[in-house]
């Protein structure tokens, strides 16, 4: 096994990003739209297609560029554990950005932006350990 404890994380993260795609398809079987983001522009952050279709997209925005660098870290003599923490976290910070953020009133709770920073922060923390298993490389 090349990347068990990335790997570990492949099927909880592809789940929710399932619900995340159907809340979209849910919304538009319901609103009968079929292309686009919003049912009524105007609307914005009242309108659930709108918010549905842009909690799949930071979704998608984030998640695949974490899983890239835990990926590299894991390959490159991570700790196994660390990486399952940052992406349990991750996972975490992601629900919570849409569940307690996104879906609230106005799309305004505070799991929004606990889970913008934390998803930043799992990132961030992520990136700064790749650079540091491979410091040896560059010098």
């Amino acid at each position: 096994m090349l990347a068990p404890a990335t790997a570990t994380w492949a099927a909880p993260f592809a789940a929710y990003y399932l619900f995340l795609q159907n809340r979209v398809v849910y919304h538009r079987l319901k609103t009968e739209k079929y292309m686009g983001d919003t049912a009524n522009a105007a609307e914005g952050t009242k309108d659930p297609l709108y918010v549905a279709t842009r909690a799949q997209l930071n979704f998608i925005e984030n998640v695949p560029i974490a899983f890239l660098v835990a990926l590299l870290a894991e390959l490159n003599g991570a700790n196994r554990k660390y990486i399952s923490y940052g992406l349990a976290a991750l996972l975490a910070f992601r629900v919570s950005h849409v569940e307690l953020g996104m879906m609230k009133k106005d799309s305004i709770g505070l799991g929004r932006p606990a889970g913008y920073y934390g998803t930043q922060a799992v990132i961030a923390s992520l990136a700064g350990y790749v650079a540091y298993l491979v410091k040896d490389y560059w010098m």
